[in-house]
């Protein structure tokens, strides 16, 4: 069958959003059953109209799939139609796909499975029916493809209505200001380009998103003013591989970089976070990556995956660099941006690998002991060079995956973090329920207990325990955001380059210029004790707190009780009892008294007014 857009009166197509008539639509109609419905079942059952059902959205794979998924969801919304993430209640489910490793397609053929056992209209998007159109898994089922995304609301409708529609040519790149429903409403997943430069042998992924295309410098910055506007905290720039960005357009990322930098608020109020880079396209942009790394408004981490320590199973991959290229750039990030944090992944048993090749990827985790490794087992994606390859015995890629595994959790990467104040940016809540996630400059996962009013801003907090993936704080003051709109001539130099400005007498953590956040120190996100001290009791906040008694009252018990929960959680423990008020000290015991008795006054005085006025009656 032909795709849908081949079908179309004019080539041009149609524009994002367009509803197009039935019969400029490419469609397959599903056979129906000969036999008549009764009338019950046709009183019961009345048509719906168009943009009033719920679509059960699902999503696989990366954060690019992940915008995509957002992306469709927003058109959808915007016509009218309901999202959910419960496929009880979906109406239609639409499923976005990864094709990057076997468990992720069986995981969707599982679903496909259970959609049509549900008898459910079905929709499925994404890289898997991109890459392999052809699947028996995706007969009978409409597809929409990954630069198709635009036209999502065209092809519900028509499999609603129980037309089978296909569209999957690649034309131009889908508008970046379409609407869009975030997962997370303070987070901005960016596409920059889609595709890479790549032909890696093991890859899957170029087979469905295709040779590099970027978007202009110009449509990304405008998206970026929006998405600030609209009250986003976190940007993450995504792609197949963010450093090839911009050389099919004649520009790169360093370019791009700052013209971003130069948007973001001045009181660091939104973070910028650098998107997965392979190590080929950086290598020569290394020092002006490194700069925009120390900028106070953007994270200072990276994903660069290195997939081997041996030179010879790169080469067999065609990774297009060696592991010596790969340290070069570690260790450049590393000296030039303070606090840098790199993650990196590594696949196990690829084809050819022998116990010297998977030693040395051994001893290259050992040497940098990465706080973040995405270990895998090799997976041969159908089509792909490496598929036939001879295969590595998968007894020995299983042994070599658990070994590499261990020797990856034996780190401790967050030892000295204990004690340290450092800012965090908080944007989650923990699958927990119970914390709230933020991260600090060098994207470290910080977990306190505090109030879901405080999502979406920027905090100052204590470190006060360490875990294998994640570090715990207790907020000492959360920061005010500067109105990044305000005249030029009532804004200092300081406040225009800095995520320092906040409206107390200093910054954050000092009263002079040269010490303050913004400084040298600005790229490891920790606030230094020896040049200023950040506490519960000589903060502004806590200053003025404190003038009020039944404040400083409040204060002083919550934030007890956020420590002995913190410590109970580090140390596995589970807390059901409240505090002993023998536990209190002096002050505390007078002035609960003394609330106590100001409220049995006041209700005296009220019950003595209610009663004067009975008797007057």
């Amino acid at each position: 069958m032909e795709d849908i857009e081949d079908l179309l009166v004019r080539s041009g197509g149609a524009p994002p959003g367009f509803r197009l008539p039935l019969n400029a639509v490419g469609v397959n109609p599903r056979k129906k059953n000969k036999a008549k419905p009764s009338k019950v079942s046709q009183m019961n059952d009345p048509p719906k109209i168009p943009g009033t059902q719920t679509i059960y959205v699902k999503t696989f794979g990366c954060s690019h799939n992940q915008s995509d998924s957002e992306y469709m969801a927003g058109q959808l919304s915007a016509f009218g139609y309901a999202i959910s993430d419960n496929p009880e209640e979906g109406d239609l489910w639409l499923i976005n796909t990864c094709t990057v490793k076997n468990p992720s397609q069986s995981a969707m053929n599982t679903l496909i499975t259970k959609c049509k056992s549900a008898k459910k209209p079905l929709v499925v998007a994404g890289c898997v029916p991109q890459g392999s159109r052809d699947l028996k898994e995706l007969e009978g089922v409409s597809i929409v493809g990954v630069q198709q995304i635009d036209r999502v609301v065209e092809v519900v409708e028509e499999t609603l209505k129980g037309h089978e529609v296909r569209l999957l040519n690649r034309k131009t790149l889908p508008a970046l200001d379409l609407p869009k429903v975030r997962k997370n409403k303070f987070v901005e997943i960016l596409p920059i380009n889609v595709g890479c430069l790549g032909a890696c042998t093991y890859c899957k992924t170029k087979h469905a998103r295709g040779h590099l295309g970027s978007y202009t410098v110009d449509s990304l910055v405008e998206r970026v003013k929006t998405v600030i506007a609209d009250g986003v905290r976190e940007i993450w720039l995504s792609s197949e591989d963010t450093g090839a960005y911009g050389r099919d357009i004649g520009v790169n990322l360093p370019i791009l970089l700052n013209a971003i930098v130069a948007e973001l608020p001045p009181d660091g109020s939104t973070m910028l976070r650098i998107g997965m880079t392979n190590p080929p396209f950086i290598l020569e942009h290394l020092k002006e990556i490194a700069a925009v790394l120390c900028h106070p408004c953007v994270y200072s981490f990276l994903h660069v995956p290195v997939q081997s320590g041996s030179d010879a199973v790169l080469t067999a991959m065609n990774r297009e660099y060696t592991v010596s290229e790969f340290r070069t750039v570690v260790d450049t990030l590393t000296e030039l941006v303070p606090g840098m944090q790199i993650a990196t992944d590594i696949i196990c048993g690829f084809p050819g690998e022998t116990d010297e090749d998977f030693s040395q990827t051994v001893n290259l985790i050992k040497e940098y002991k990465f706080s973040q490794v995405h270990i895998s087992q090799f997976y041969p994606r159908p089509g792909t060079p490496a598929a036939r390859m001879k295969k590595v015995p998968s007894t020995i890629v299983k042994n070599r995956s658990r070994e590499l595994t261990s020797v990856f959790e034996a780190f401790t990467p967050y030892n000295g973090m204990e004690g340290k104040v450092e800012r965090i940016w908080i944007t989650e809540i923990a699958t927990d329920g119970i914390h709230l996630v933020g991260h600090t400059k060098g994207y470290v996962q910080v977990l306190i207990v505090a109030s879901e009013t405080i999502l979406g801003t920027s905090a100052i907090v204590k470190i006060t325990s360490v875990g294998r993936w994640s570090v715990f704080g207790e907020v000492l003051e959360t920061l005010p955001q500067v109105n990044v709109k305000m005249a030029p001539d009532k804004v200092s130099n300081q406040e225009k380059h800095s995520p320092c400005s906040n409206q107390y007498d200093s910054c954050a953590c000092s009263k002079e210029p040269e010490p303050c956040s913004c400084g040298p120190d600005i790229c490891g996100g920790q606030i230094k004790l020896d040049k200023c001290t950040v506490s519960k009791n000589d903060s502004p906040m806590e200053n003025r707190a404190s003038k009020n008694p039944i404040h400083w009252f409040v204060r002083k018990r919550r934030n007890h009780a956020q420590k002995k929960v913190e410590n109970d959680i580090a140390l596995g423990l589970e807390n059901e009892q409240d505090w002993a008020p023998g536990s209190w000290g002096f002050v505390d015991r007078a002035l609960l008294v003394g609330i106590f008795v100001s409220f049995l006054m006041i209700v005296a005085v009220i019950m003595h007014l209610e009663f004067r006025t009975l008797l007057s009656k």
